[in-house]
């Protein structure tokens, strides 16, 4: 699945339950923002090392996935709606981060 793939998949699950009327960018908004605060909650007291090694705890590892996964569903869709290209706008805001942060010597 690519990701035109997964943004058609995602309006055709809209569309099965008449969700676009609460697909407004707000309502998307505060929804991704609440995904990446669960994510943010799995990680919140663990040590640097804990957080590195997140693979090896099965409850946690799955927990993340699920949070990750939420958080591009709500992405992907939020860019739908706003009739944002993701990879088109990520392409472009890396080539300007290239050059505000050139690689030290």
């Amino acid at each position: 699945m690519n990701l035109d793939d997964l943004r058609q998949r995602l309006r055709e699950f809209a569309d099965a339950r008449d969700w676009h009327q609460y697909h407004t960018p707000k309502n998307l908004v505060m929804a991704l923002s609440g995904e990446v605060g669960e994510l943010n909650a799995l990680f919140q007291w663990l040590t640097p090392e804990e957080s590195d090694e997140w693979q090896d705890n099965p409850e946690l590892a799955a927990d993340v996935r699920d949070e990750v996964a939420d958080i591009a569903i709500y992405l992907i869709r939020l860019a739908d709606v706003l009739g944002v290209d993701i990879l088109e706008v990520a392409k472009a805001k890396i080539d300007r981060n290239e050059l505000r942060f050139p690689p030290s010597r």
